[in-house]
């Protein structure tokens, strides 16, 4: 589906964290909005298991990607196995970050990848650094330090009160991937 190309006057810098659900699907969600209202997104993952419903949703949308450049499931590998990968997604991060193409853009995990030591917090501050004043940056995962909270314009903590992993329930399709 094609429209026209909405750009953002000012773009702001959200993170999305804690130990609750939903810090992914409140980026996609953003994401979405976005996309519905003639944005450019990109939604690159840094540190995902197998493929989720949400890639078989924007491959039909020319005006939002998603980029896994890691096709294994990441809580099976090692951070050896993980660290090249990692590498060339955060260069591709910079560069759609800083393309001139895109409105939103999404670094889904990147928490994931800094508590890992894939990536260290002096590379995430020179993304939000380098990011154009028009581009809304969207970052996620469990937690991150200080100095990025300080640097961010929104900050949402997801908490955990009650979960069902607690009774067995498995990952499911469509719901949690």
């Amino acid at each position: 589906m094609k429209m026209e190309r909405r750009c953002l006057k000012k773009g702001y810098v959200q993170l999305y964290i804690g130990n609750g659900k939903g810090k992914t699907t409140a980026a996609l969600g953003q994401a979405l909005r976005a996309a519905g209202r003639g944005m450019r997104v990109t939604f690159i993952q840094f540190l995902k298991g197998e493929l989720s419903g949400e890639h078989l949703f924007t491959e039909k949308y020319d005006c939002f990607e998603i980029i896994q450049l890691n096709k294994g499931n990441c809580f099976r590998q090692s951070n050896e196995d993980l660290l090249p990968v990692t590498e060339k997604t955060l260069l591709l991060a910079e560069e759609k970050l800083t393309s001139g193409e895109y409105d939103v853009v999404v670094l889904d995990e990147i928490f994931t990848a800094l508590a890992r030591e894939l990536v260290t917090t002096e590379q995430i501050i020179h993304l939000i650094d380098t990011r154009p004043d028009s581009v809304e940056l969207i970052m996620t995962g469990h937690k991150a330090p200080p100095q990025l909270i300080e640097r961010a314009d929104l900050v949402t903590e997801m908490t955990a009160i009650k979960h069902y992993y607690k009774k067995g329930v498995k990952l499911r399709k469509g719901i949690e991937y």
